[in-house]
């Protein structure tokens, strides 16, 4: 058995590494990797329906344009990773910084959290190369101590500036995938609200006739983790997250080619685990090996997790890059 891939969902890191190593771990080829010319392409036009002037309700709470009072910009080719001590995803988790910010990541990360997009929003997926690969380190300060939405407008102005990035926001008709219950109301046997569950800093075992009597992993909250198991099986899981965090790592992680929509009308933080047979020869569209039994990952989704997938329609906001250029040396 390898070592675990751990995701964070905070305080630190982000579900992107985990989606890529789990890739690794399943030998299905990792996403991001475009050979595209240096200008931004834009996503195909025939699906716009409206184009987004108002800003969106978290930057106006937010308080508008912001900008941090110092900032430095640096190529790093060394390719590391060094994250804020917040998590960059989506979500609210965030451990206030007395206003610092210092990093060390792909613009395609920055721009994700700046516009307080999913890592692997496909509206993302026409950038340059070098936006995805090449890593730049960030160190600003700004003054008092700033929310992380606003840390999120500062880091937008932050990269007009020194970056020239131009984006904008489409609203299209895309084809998703809804994510039901299959019995309304009842999630599966592997899946449940966190409240049922052990808390966060609970070091008991749940008692045998507990809600919470399923599977404790991971042993820490707010964190997506991968093993490796005997037979080829991926057990993976994650607890205190939220029903929108699961469908985006379900719709990158199980490959399934369209966005996963929360269409279970769940509320609040959930726990769920999960253990499939990935089809190891996906990408080469052969059939996996008959030696390799369990569950696929839609079974696993179906039978442990009472979910499923439904092929409809949706209207999403798809961030439209304009342009974007290598930054100036400060």
């Amino acid at each position: 058995m390898i070592e675990p891939v751990i995701c964070r969902t905070s305080p630190i890191g982000k579900l992107l590494l985990c989606v890529a190593a789990v890739l690794i771990l399943t030998g299905l080829p990792a996403f991001g990797q475009r050979n595209v010319p240096l200008t931004v392409q834009s996503p195909p036009t025939q699906l716009v329906t409206e184009q987004k002037s108002k800003a969106p309700e978290w930057q106006t709470a937010a308080g508008g344009k912001m900008a941090f009072e110092v900032a430095s910009v640096r190529r790093d080719p060394s390719g590391r990773f060094i994250p804020p001590p917040f998590s960059m995803d989506s979500d609210d988790n965030y451990i206030p910084t007395g206003g610092l910010f210092t990093t060390d990541t792909s613009l395609q990360t920055y721009i994700s959290f700046a516009y307080k997009l999913d890592l692997l929003d496909p509206g993302l997926s026409h950038l340059p190369e070098w936006v995805i690969t090449e890593h730049y380190e960030i160190r600003a300060r700004a003054t008092g101590n700033p929310t992380k939405d606003q840390m999120r407008l500062m880091m937008q102005s932050l990269l007009a500036e020194r970056f020239k990035l131009a984006i904008h926001f489409e609203t299209r008709e895309r084809p998703v995938l809804a994510l039901t219950l299959i019995k309304p109301k009842t999630p599966g046997l592997k899946l449940r609200l966190h409240a049922d569950g052990p808390a966060c800093d609970s070091h008991e075992p749940p008692s045998p006739n507990s809600a919470a009597n399923i599977d404790v992993f991971p042993p820490i909250c707010n964190e997506y983790m991968a093993i490796d198991k005997p037979d080829h099986k991926i057990l993976t899981g994650a607890r205190n997250t939220t029903v929108e965090l699961m469908a985006a790592f379900f719709s990158n992680i199980g490959q399934l080619g369209r966005p996963v929509v929360d269409h279970t009308g769940l509320n609040g933080p959930i726990d769920f685990t999960m253990e499939y047979t990935p089809d190891s020869n996906a990408a080469s569209g052969t059939s996996a090996p008959p030696d390799l039994k369990g569950e696929t990952f839609l079974e696993a989704v179906k039978e442990q997790l009472g979910l499923k997938l439904e092929p409809t329609k949706a209207r999403l906001d798809i961030p439209v890059v304009d342009h974007v250029e290598r930054p100036s040396e400060n």
